[in-house]
């Protein structure tokens, strides 16, 4: 069976990548070497490393830092309005909306240009699916 352990951020910035993150999520990131950080949750790793390090270790171009304009990152959180209120300074790309699906949502984007969904269930139809789709504890 193939179990899902983590997505990796290349960086150019790992210090200040982490930072964002730190203070996005309020975890503190292990760093077992000052090219690599991580963060370890229940549903997976979030892995920071630097792009010269991947360079080094994959080849010349394998990665391009910055530049990806495709993904999310998904973080649950138990309120999206007080994040919001939390993290006003940083550059949202929307304020707290509700979506047909029954998340409440809002989303900003990381210093590299990423973007990052804090979202919460606001229906308990949502509420239900998010549940189905945890993994047991």
């Amino acid at each position: 069976m193939t179990t899902f352990a983590s997505v990796r951020i290349v960086t150019d910035d790992v210090e200040r990548l982490t930072a964002f993150y730190e203070h996005v999520t309020g975890l503190i990131a292990s760093r077992p070497a000052p090219v690599f950080a991580e963060f370890r949750t229940s549903a997976g790793t979030l892995a920071i490393s630097s792009s010269q390090l991947t360079e080094s270790l994959y080849g010349e171009g394998v990665v391009r830092a910055a530049a990806n304009r495709t993904v999310f990152l998904e973080f649950q959180v138990p309120d999206v309005d007080a994040e919001y209120d939390r993290l006003r300074e940083l550059e949202f790309v929307q304020q707290p909306t509700t979506m047909p699906w029954g998340n409440r949502s809002a989303v900003l984007r990381d210093p590299d240009g990423n973007l990052v969904n804090l979202f919460a269930p606001a229906t308990a139809e949502a509420a239900a699916r998010l549940a189905e789709q945890s993994p047991a504890r």
